[in-house]
């Protein structure tokens, strides 16, 4: 892992030991970009004392996150792990120069509004924005994600390589997550986007990490707020991190169907998490 910037530890938390709610666990949250770069990683460390660590860096290589991976209790990662079953059918079927599978489409959602394209969008991607009521996640197969996307797959082939298989449903050491669903479920919304420039963005960041604050009952110490504050890529890496501790204590909306289970082995599963922030503790 590259040199954190920063490396702060929120306040302690009294009460009781609930078990395993309050066992010592690390988790890793990944804002994953196409270059190391604009990569964003928070790792926390949640004591069994009910004391809170984190550590923020920019860039990280691949060599750093794999390292982070196999470290940490459980990593979320902000990207898709896999593509859309229909769309790989689909170029496959092209690519061998035979005829193209039956378009289908996903069910209608509540509102009457015809489900998300198959060939676009997973399986997971139409269940997220059915449950988040907002716009669709962006596509991983017809936007850029997709550039972003083929790092992961490389770096799920690296811990395969490695002995540590990484099941796309979550299960393993790595579980999907998206940041703005997990915001949005917790009852966390900007009026306005949090990843421009400017002092607005800035405001909506302030705002997202006094809602966190409040949801948890644990004030972040100053240079963790300041990581946040200045960068929504690091922002997103907290968020990340966040869910990862969700998906860890089972508070997150796993596959329940047969149709769901095996969507989420070949094409990934995003982790919506449930309840509320305090959980987490």
């Amino acid at each position: 892992m590259s040199r954190p910037e920063q490396a702060v530890s929120g306040a302690e938390v009294p009460g009781e030991d609930t078990g395993t709610r309050r066992r010592q666990a690390v988790t890793v949250g990944i804002d994953l970009a196409a270059s190391a770069r604009r990569t964003a990683v928070c790792r926390m460390e949640w004591t069994d004392r009910g004391t809170v660590t984190a550590e923020f860096a920019v860039a990280s290589a691949d060599e750093d996150l794999l390292a982070l991976i196999r470290s940490a209790d459980k990593t979320g990662l902000d990207c898709p792990l896999g593509w859309p079953s229909d769309f790989v059918a689909t170029v496959l079927a092209h690519h061998q120069g035979l005829r193209l599978p039956p378009r289908p489409r996903f069910e209608e959602r509540a509102d009457g509004r015809a489900g998300l394209d198959p060939l676009r969008f997973r399986l997971t991607d139409d269940l997220t924005w059915k449950a988040t009521t907002t716009r669709p996640p962006l596509s991983v197969s017809t936007d850029l994600l997709g550039v972003v996307a083929l790092r992961a797959a490389r770096l799920l082939d690296a811990l395969a390589a490695a002995d540590v298989p990484v099941p796309r449903d979550g299960s393993g050491p790595v579980a999907e997550v998206y940041p703005a669903a997990a915001l949005r479920l917790w009852d966390v919304r900007p009026l306005r986007s949090y990843k421009n420039a400017g002092p607005e963005s800035r405001e909506m960041r302030a705002h997202v990490l006094a809602s966190i604050e409040a949801g948890l009952g644990l004030p972040l110490p100053g240079p963790a707020r300041a990581a946040c504050l200045d960068s929504h890529d690091h922002l997103d890496a907290l968020i990340c991190a966040l869910v990862a501790r969700a998906v860890l204590l089972g508070a997150t909306r796993w596959p329940r169907t047969a149709d769901e289970r095996a969507a989420a082995r070949q094409e990934g599963w995003i982790h919506l998490p449930g309840g509320d922030l305090a959980a987490l503790r």
